[in-house]
């Protein structure tokens, strides 16, 4: 992979290392391709090295003993996962799957643990990363426990809003099953929420466009100071 080392200077997780570096992590990572529906790996498998997504979309979620499912994130390009188990010596906790067409890079434990302790660059950068993730965790969980679907659905498009430079229109990377899982809901409550957003005013959707309509508005329903009628 001779441009290798231009992708991985794209990647937030890799900002700012020096060429050679850079060269360094080209020489252990391995470029893995996965299908729409594949599984990247399951909960309990050894936790041998993470991934980082190049092209396409990676869900993480859980399975109850029932069965249902329960999305943790998903993760689009850039945006690494699997590394928490990886550096604690553990098991994945949870199941991986494209939900996309999708190209990853992966970096084996071993190799990628002996560049950290030869870079502290790189260990600072992997720090940053793990305390972005447990912001990600905690306000996850403010979100599920505290807030009705109606605000954690406000909250979420303002989320994806921001992400994508702060527009009032943008499409849905996912389906509205994987939001549903998301947020803690099931498809056809999400579909009445939505509806429901755009009957007010705060909102208007067309396929997988949406278009923020009511900004005040959204933002009241997303910190709990009005309720959707």
């Amino acid at each position: 992979m001779s441009n290798a080392p231009e992708i991985l200077s794209d990647i937030p997780l890799f900002e700012g290392l020096p060429r050679a570096q850079l060269e360094d992590l080209t020489r252990i990572v391995v470029n893995k391709h996965f299908r729409k529906g594949q599984t990247v790996f399951s909960e309990g498998d050894k936790g041998t090295g993470f991934y980082v997504v190049i092209d396409g979309l990676v869900r993480i979620f859980k399975l109850s003993v029932e069965g249902k499912e329960q999305i943790l994130h998903i993760f689009g390009p850039g945006e690494p996962f699997g590394e928490v188990p990886v550096f604690a010596g553990r098991n994945f906790p949870a199941h991986a799957e494209a939900i996309a067409e999708s190209r990853l890079f992966f970096f084996p434990r071993d190799a990628f643990t002996a560049l950290i302790g030869e870079n502290p660059s790189l260990a600072l950068n992997m720090l940053a990363l793990l305390s972005m993730r447990l912001r990600q965790f905690t306000v996850q969980v403010e979100q599920l426990s505290l807030k009705e679907v109606p605000g954690r659905l406000a909250a979420y498009l303002q989320y994806l809003s921001d992400e994508k430079g702060g527009g009032t229109s943008f499409d849905l990377d996912i389906s509205k099953g994987h939001l549903a899982s998301l947020l803690g809901t099931i498809p056809e409550t999400l579909s009445r929420i939505f509806a429901r957003m755009t009957q007010q005013g705060l909102i208007r959707v067309d396929g997988p466009r949406i278009s923020i309509t009511d900004q005040a508005g959204l933002e009241a329903l997303a910190t709990g100071e009005k309720a959707l009628a």
